[in-house]
C-alpha cells in the first residue's frame, strides 16, 4: 500500500512540477510588464499571458492529475493523508473554474493593469471604469462557478485566505473599528502635539539602494537568490525555486519610504526564500495564505523596522549613507518614524491607521461584488467612506479609489487579508519573543534566530496545514486581535 501510494505521489511531484515551469514562465513575463517592458508591448504580453495561464490551469485540472490523486489518496498512509488532503482542495477548486475563464481573466488583468498606471497618473477614473466592470464581471462568474454559502464575496475572499467568508471578516471589522479608530485618535493627536520630523533631503537614490541593500541582507534576504528592482508599486513575487525578486520606489525627499517599503517586501522574500525548494508547485512548498504571507512582511517591517534596537544599531549606519542624519537623536528619530498622521494613501499609512484603509476597501468591494454598488459610483462612495473614517475628503482620485493596483490585477477580495496579516504579525512576534535566543537577538539588532523561528514554525509548514492551525500551533492559542492592540496602544499610544 506504501509503495502504491508512493508511486503515486512521484507522479503527482511529477505532473505539479511540469505544471510549476509553466506557471512560474507567466510570472517572469509578468515581472517583466511591472518593471521594464515598454507600454506598446501590453496588448501581445496579455495575449502571452492569457495563453500561459490558460496551459497551466489546463495542467492542473486533467485527468491524468485526478486520476493519479484518486490513486494515491486511495492507498495513503495517515502521514501522507494531509498533503493529499491540500492536493485535493487545489484540484477541486481548480476543476471548478473552465480554461476560458482563466485565459480571459489572466488577459483583462494585463490590460487593466495599464489603464490603471495611466488612470492613477492622470486622475482619469472613468477611463479605467470599464476595466474595472470586465473584472468585476469575472469576478463574479468565479465566484458561481467556485460556489459559496452565504454571498458573491465568500468565494473570492477563500481564494486568498482558506475558510474566510465575507461574514467572518465583517464580524471582526465590526469589533476592531472603534478600537483602531480610537487608538488612531490618540496616536494622531500626540504626533501633532509633538511634530518630530526627519532632517530634509535630498536622500540620493544611489544612497538609498545601497543602505536599503545591506539592510535586506542583514535580515537574511539573500541576493544570491533574488534582487530588487524599482516600479510604480513595490512588490515581490517569485519566479521560480531560488529566484525572489522584490521592488520598491524612492522618493529623494524621503528615504524611509523605500527603506520600509523594501523591508516589508523583504519579509515577504523571507517566506519565500523560507519555503522548501524541492516542494515548489504543490501546497508543502506553497504559502499558507495572504495573512500568512502578509504577516511575515508587517512583521520585519514595523515589529523589527520601526523598533528602538533596530535603530540603535542602524542609525549611525544610515548617517553614513546620509550624512543630515549624524546630528538627530535616536529618541527624535523613532518619534519621527512612529509618526502617526491620517493619510489618504495606503501605503503610506502609520500602523496605527493603516487598518482603517482596509475596512474602507474591504466595505466598498463587498458593495461592488452583491451588486450593491455601481461602478461608476465608486469615486462617490470611496469619498464618502473615506470622510467617515478619517474626517477628510481625498483631493482627487489618483488620492482615492485609483490608488492601489488590486483590483485592476483582478484581487478582489484580496484587501482583507492585509489586517489579518497585522494580527497575525503582532500574535507571532509576541510569541517569538518568549524564546530566549529570540529575545537576546533583536535586542542586539540580529536577526537570525528570529528567521530561524519563524522558518520552522511558519515557513517550513507549507500550505498544508490551514492559516489558523500554523498561528495556532506557533503561539499556543487561536488567531485574535489582542498582541496586535496591545502593540498600537504601547507605541501610538502609551
Amino acid at each position: 500500500m506504501d509503495a502504491v501510494s508512493t508511486a503515486a505521489i512521484d507522479r503527482l511531484r511529477a505532473l505539479a512540477r511540469e505544471r510549476a515551469l509553466v506557471s512560474s514562465s507567466a510570472a517572469v513575463i509578468g515581472w517583466d510588464q511591472e518593471t521594464y517592458m515598454p507600454d506598446d508591448g501590453y496588448p501581445w504580453r496579455a495575449d502571452q499571458l492569457a495563453w500561459l495561464s490558460e496551459r497551466a490551469h489546463e495542467m492542473g485540472t486533467s485527468q491524468e492529475w485526478g486520476d493519479t490523486l484518486a490513486e494515491a489518496e486511495a492507498a495513503a498512509t495517515p502521514e501522507q493523508k494531509p498533503f493529499l488532503a491540500a492536493m485535493r482542495r487545489d484540484y477541486d477548486k481548480a476543476t471548478k473554474l473552465p480554461g476560458e475563464l482563466v485565459a480571459r481573466d489572466a488577459q483583462a488583468s494585463a490590460l487593466a493593469k495599464q489603464a490603471w498606471a495611466a488612470a492613477r497618473k492622470n486622475n482619469d477614473f472613468p477611463a479605467f471604469a470599464p476595466h474595472l466592470k470586465i473584472l468585476l464581471g469575472i469576478a463574479q462568474e468565479k465566484a458561481e462557478c467556485l460556489g459559496y454559502q452565504g454571498e458573491v464575496y465568500d468565494a473570492l475572499v477563500d481564494i486568498y485566505e482558506r475558510d474566510a467568508t465575507a461574514a467572518k471578516i465583517a464580524g471582526l471589522f465590526d469589533t476592531l473599528k472603534p478600537q483602531l479608530r480610537e487608538i488612531a485618535a490618540a496616536a494622531v493627536a500626540k504626533s501633532a502635539a509633538r511634530q518630530a520630523k526627519l532632517p530634509p533631503g535630498p536622500y540620493p537614490i544611489e544612497a538609498q539602494k545601497a543602505f536599503n541593500a545591506e539592510v535586506a541582507a542583514s535580515l537574511g534576504f539573500d541576493f544570491q537568490a533574488g534582487r530588487i528592482d524599482t516600479t510604480t508599486h513595490p512588490f515581490c513575487t517569485t519566479l521560480g525555486p531560488r529566484d525572489v525578486r522584490l521592488t520598491t520606489r524612492y522618493d529623494e525627499d524621503d528615504f524611509a519610504s523605500s527603506l520600509f517599503g523594501v523591508m516589508h517586501e523583504a519579509g515577504h522574500g523571507l517566506y519565500e526564500q523560507g519555503l522548501p525548494d524541492a516542494e515548489f508547485g504543490l501546497p508543502s512548498g506553497d504559502a499558507a495564505s495572504l495573512g500568512i504571507h502578509e504577516s511575515q512582511s508587517r512583521l520585519w517591517e514595523n515589529h523589527v523596522g520601526r523598533s528602538r534596537p533596530f535603530w540603535k544599531k542602524w542609525l549611525p549606519v544610515a548617517a553614513k549613507h546620509f550624512p543630515q542624519l549624524a546630528d538627530i537623536s535616536l529618541d527624535d528619530f523613532l518619534a519621527a518614524i512612529q509618526q502617526a498622521s491620517y493619510s489618504f494613501i495606503r501605503v503610506e499609512a502609520d500602523e496605527a491607521t493603516y487598518d482603517l484603509h482596509i475596512i474602507l476597501r474591504f466595505g466598498l468591494e463587498r458593495r461592488l461584488l452583491s451588486g450593491e454598488l455601481a461602478v461608476e459610483d465608486l469615486p462617490a462612495a470611496w469619498n464618502e467612506s473615506f470622510q467617515d473614517l478619517f474626517g477628510s475628503t481625498p483631493p482627487d482620485d489618483t488620492h482615492g479609489c485609483l490608488q492601489d493596483i488590486h483590483w485592476a490585477m483582478g484581487g478582489l477580495g484580496y484587501f482583507p487579508t492585509y489586517t489579518m496579516g497585522n494580527l497575525n504579525a503582532a500574535q507571532l512576534f509576541a510569541a517569538a519573543m518568549q524564546d530566549p535566543a529570540v529575545a537576546e537577538g533583536f535586542a542586539k539588532a540580529e536577526y537570525a534566530p528570529l528567521l530561524a523561528w519563524l522558518r520552522e514554525k511558519v515557513h517550513a509548514k507549507g500550505a498544508v496545514p490551514t492559516p489558523a492551525e500554523i498561528v495556532a500551533a506557533a503561539t499556543g492559542k487561536e488567531p485574535s486581535a489582542e498582541s496586535h492592540l496591545a502593540h498600537l496602544q504601547t507605541r501610538y499610544v502609551g
